[in-house]
């Protein structure tokens, strides 16, 4: 690999296509980068490291918004970092994705008439893996189209071998340590997925449901209890009040007959029971609900389960087999008949649990499942970040992440599938129960059996920035990369993600945090901020908009709008304008070339230079030294547009439109300005190629002759600052942008050329006549001129003959029209402002818009009166 691509350049080339074509250069250009190997990192240089490990996509995943949000930022981080002479190591990999990697399969033997049952398990894990040979990792190709820089030779899988056996080493520690443990305990069971899943996987939203209130017991000792689930009541074991509720003092510790049933079940009083919501006393069933699990365990209540993995009643008669939802409306209807409902049904919106996955309502449900114990974990991953060992950015996020971590329950870790990784306990014949290390031979002979159940997706994933550099073997790579510097992910993932490898790396690696910073981005929305998602309409493939307008182009958008934490709204008109800033950094790059941009030689003094060269070094160096400062703070969305105006205002739209008279007039003057463009496109590619990399290397290597910008060196500021070179550039800027807004006010076309006087004496801005006059089109004032009307700014005199441009009498009437009119509006706004009945009756925004329509009036009023005072006497 070239260590310094800029050793003895040849002469650059001026051989550019006059359109840039992203898509004839992303691909042979992504390529070659990849073959010449330069996003592989060495674990034996002498460099610093810098680590980033992907998020890792799942398997059956597909590129979305959010994810090259994410990649483009990771890149951009990863790039410069480089640039900078680091060891860079972005490692990419996919996750095996249990349940949905599993559904996918399930659905492609459903159309063949099969299920899972018919293969056996050994077939249909085999099965999968043929699945994700051929289907999955769909999403590897597009990060490439993307312009990932990851290292593709530690490419790993959360289901290859290396992570394997870190997955049963670190259950076999936290095994021995007594943090993982087997217990029932109620857990969120998907009747369709048939497996656990963690609270985490849980999505709640409001449903429509019916509140229905039921008496239970007789005369006095009866009392009512309502719920939206009636079917539940089945199971229920006690009803329980606070201890403190007047009202049901002489119930506590009675039986009371349970409806529908030969069971009597107690009162008991339990102060989790809020006296004051509904009728203050509650249905207790411990087998179908969390708070009333705890309450079971605080009494020592009997736990029955009534339905089976389907959400099929399973007890009692009349309702066994029927369907959940079924039995809830046929347990109504007995109850009506024994006149147990004492309150009519009525419309009850409440907060109902669905699997992530597949949508279906989460039945929580008494399970034996394996559990880790969270408690010393968590407690180790908050004090990781409040001694300062790991930072939060946006530091305000931080609160969220100790919401979490102080607050962690329990882990269930176990899945009822068969693709992932096996849990390595064994069950003996005599209840024995041997947990097996990657090193271990399991026990054998009759009667010892696997258990059953695979690990939670983010068991293994939590593992990610230690497993995929090798551990649990001190592996060079383990050794160089880790810690990693940064986690750059989602804030909707702290639960998911975040604080899973913080317990672990923590916990595995002696108490060293997986990560120096955890820089927590917002979520991809479209441009009226709404949430995108598959199933509304504005869900949106990067793919076509990177087809439509190039990869960089949709990085760029995608950086632009990246403050730290907060959401990112995203349109394409605004890929549009992306697109439309890389064709103005083409065709301006490619102008320069052929009008003298060059890189050879050593940059000229100082004393040799321009006022203009001076400003434009001034202003790179400033820019060079933003563009640091917000890369360190993760203000992507800053140094993009720090950039952005640099090279097209600055750079495109200011000083090269004031070098073309220097250009055209030649000589030294011209080869010291050519000189000074080549080091300002040279730096500005150099800022610009972390975030658009395509079209920035492709012109960079034509600039200079060099290798590739992504081994090119990350420009440094040289403390180059000449304050009064651009005070004066200022004054210049003041006085082209006065005179184009009054020619624009006179209707004057852009290009058309106006006879004027420039008065410069005593200001600074004598030396620059010459570029005045070009970029405003003012011609010599000529024998015949005739000063129709004067400007006075930045202590300097322009005075302009329009008297053969524009019909002064027709110019007046038009603006003595367009006066009226807003005269009119003006008076129409103030009188509606003015009546206290119309805004005692008004809506808040209709008054507010009157308000804004009147602004508008009175700006209207003060733009055309400067106009028609500046037009010259008819």
């Amino acid at each position: 690999m070239t260590e310094n691509a800029q050793q003895q350049p040849p002469a650059p080339s001026t051989d550019l296509p006059t359109q840039y074509a992203p898509a004839d250069v992303e691909g042979p250009l992504y390529e070659r980068w990849v073959e010449r190997g330069y996003f592989e990192a060495d674990a034996k240089s002498d460099k610093p490291p810098y680590t980033i490990v992907i998020p890792p996509p799942n398997v059956t995943g597909s590129l979305h918004l959010g994810h090259a949000f994410q990649h483009t930022l990771m890149d951009a981080l990863t790039r410069r970092k480089r640039m900078q002479g680091f060891e860079a190591l972005w490692l990419p990999g996919m996750d095996h994705a249990g349940i949905a990697t599993q559904n996918k399969v399930e659905q492609q033997l459903a159309e063949e008439g099969k299920s899972r049952h018919d293969l056996g398990r050994e077939e249909f894990v085999e099965r999968v893996w043929q699945w994700k040979e051929e289907y999955g990792g769909r999403i590897l190709g597009q990060m490439r189209r993307l312009g990932d820089g990851v290292d593709w030779s530690r490419e790993r899988f959360t289901m290859d071998e290396g992570l394997s056996k870190a997955v049963l080493t670190i259950f076999k520690r936290l095994y021995d340590d007594e943090l993982i443990y087997r217990a029932e305990r109620i857990i969120n069971w998907c009747p369709r997925c048939l497996t656990a899943i963690s609270d985490i996987e849980v999505e709640y939203q409001e449903d429509a449901g019916e509140l229905v209130s039921i008496r239970y017991g007789e005369g006095e000792d009866s009392l009512v209890v309502a719920t939206t689930r009636a079917e539940t009541m089945l199971g229920d074991t006690a009803v329980a009040v606070h201890p403190d509720d007047e009202r049901y003092r002489h119930l506590i510790g009675k039986q009371i007959k349970l409806p529908l049933t030969d069971r009597t079940i107690p009162v008991v009083a339990d102060a989790h029971v809020d006296p004051e919501f509904g009728t203050g006393a509650v249905k207790v069933t411990p087998a179908h609900d969390p708070n009333d699990f705890e309450i079971g365990r605080r009494h020592d209540l009997p736990s029955l389960t009534i339905m089976d993995e389907h959400g099929v009643i399973t007890v009692h008669g009349p309702f066994i087999g029927l369907d959940r939802f079924e039995a809830r409306s046929a347990v109504v209807g007995a109850l009506k008949e024994q006149g147990r409902i004492v309150a009519e049904k009525r419309p009850y919106m409440h907060s109902v649990g669905h699997c992530s996955r597949c949508k279906t309502t989460v039945e929580p449900r008494l399970s034996m499942q394996w559990w880790v114990k969270v408690g010393p974990l968590a407690k180790a991953a908050g004090d990781a970040v409040r001694d300062g060992r790991v930072k939060i950015h946006p530091e305000d996020m931080s609160k969220r992440y100790f919401d979490w971590v102080d607050n962690m329950h329990d882990w269930c870790i176990s899945r009822q599938l068969w693709w992932g990784h096996r849990i390595p306990i064994w069950y003996g014949p005599d209840g024995e129960v041997v947990c097996v290390g990657p090193d271990d031979e399991p026990p054998t002979g009759e009667g010892w059996t696997q258990d059953s159940d695979v690990l939670d997706t983010w068991f293994s994933s939590g593992l990610w920035p230690f497993s995929t550099l090798g551990w649990p073997e001190k592996t060079p790579d383990l050794k160089k990369f880790y810690p990693t510097d940064v986690l750059l992910t989602g804030h909707d993932i702290i639960f998911f993600w975040v604080a899973r490898m913080m317990m672990f790396g923590l916990y595995a690696m002696d108490g060293e945090a997986p990560f120096h910073t955890i820089a927590l981005t917002g979520l991809v929305r479209d441009e009226f901020g709404k949430k995108m998602s598959k199933s509304n309409p504005n869900a949106v493939d990067p793919l076509v908009w990177m087809d439509a307008y190039g990869s960089d182009a949709v990085r760029f958008t995608l950086a632009n709008g990246a403050n730290p934490g907060a959401d990112v709204p995203i349109g394409e008109d605004w890929v549009k304008a992306s697109r439309n800033f890389t064709n103005k950094i083409w065709n301006a790059t490619r102008f320069a070339l052929m009008n003298g941009a060059t890189i050879e030689g050593p940059l000229p003094d100082a004393s040799e230079m321009s006022a203009a060269d001076r400003w434009i070094l001034s202003r790179l160096n400033t820019t060079v030294a933003q563009v640091d400062a917000y890369y360190d703070d993760y203000q992507f969305a800053k140094l993009a547009d720090a950039l952005y105006h640099f090279a097209w205002d600055e750079v495109f739209d200011w000083y090269v439109e004031l070098s073309k008279t220097t250009f055209f007039a030649g000589g030294e003057p011209a080869r010291v300005s050519g000189r000074v463009l080549g080091e300002v496109l040279d730096v500005m590619l150099r800022l610009l190629h972390p975030v658009i990399p395509f079209v920035t290397d492709a012109l960079w290597t034509t600039l200079t002759g060099g290798e590739s910008l992504v081994i090119g060196d990350w420009p440094k500021d040289s403390g180059f600052r000449d304050k009064p070179a651009e005070q004066e550039i200022e004054l210049v800027q003041r006085v082209i942008t006065e005179v184009r807004r009054f020619r624009k006010d006179q209707g004057l076309k852009d290009g058309q050329k106006v006879p004027a006087r420039l008065d410069l004496t005593g200001t600074a801005l004598a030396p620059h006549e010459a570029a005045i006059r070009q970029l405003l089109r003012l011609q010599p004032e000529g024998d015949a001129f005739t000063a129709t009307a004067t400007l006075p700014v930045a202590g300097a005199e322009v005075a302009l003959d329009l008297s053969g441009t524009i019909d002064v009498a027709a110019e007046r009437k038009r603006l003595a029209k367009d006066l009226a009119a807003a005269e009119k509006e003006k008076s129409q706004a103030n009188g509606k402002l003015g009546n206290e009945a119309f805004l005692a009756k008004a809506p808040d925004h209709v008054v507010d818009k009157i308000r804004t329509r009147l602004a508008k009036a009175e700006e209207d009023i003060t733009r055309i009166q400067s106009q028609l005072e500046r037009l010259p006497q008819a």
